[in-house]
């Protein structure tokens, strides 16, 4: 389902589907609530203090064995209330990046 004006269709949760967002390097974790999820990109609500998400990207782990994970970025926070991208190898983010280090290169 579409909403926001989304590009990526995403999927709200009905009931509370808990995560946890892990530093790249494991220092710190962070107990969070899934909202809405799509293929790109989801939103959490964080308990505790927001201050360690302005590593910009870390880890969403999202089992409680750390075994289903995704990579990923900030890219907003409301409050309590974060947006996330997920990153990817083949994501577009990264692909413009290639693209304009390559031209400059030439």
């Amino acid at each position: 389902m579409k909403f926001d004006g989304r590009k990526a269709a995403r999927v709200r949760m009905d009931h509370k589907q808990p995560v946890n967002l892990m530093g790249s390097d494991g220092t710190w974790r962070r107990s969070c609530v899934l909202l809405d999820v799509s293929q790109t990109g989801a939103k959490v609500e964080v308990e505790g203090t927001l201050d360690v998400l302005q590593a910009k990207e870390f880890f969403m782990l999202l089992s409680s064995t750390g075994l289903a994970y995704r990579r990923c970025e900030l890219i907003w926070i409301d409050g309590t209330t974060a947006g996330v991208h997920f990153i990817t190898a083949d994501g577009k983010r990264k692909q413009k990046a290639k693209a304009e280090s390559a031209a400059q290169s030439k």
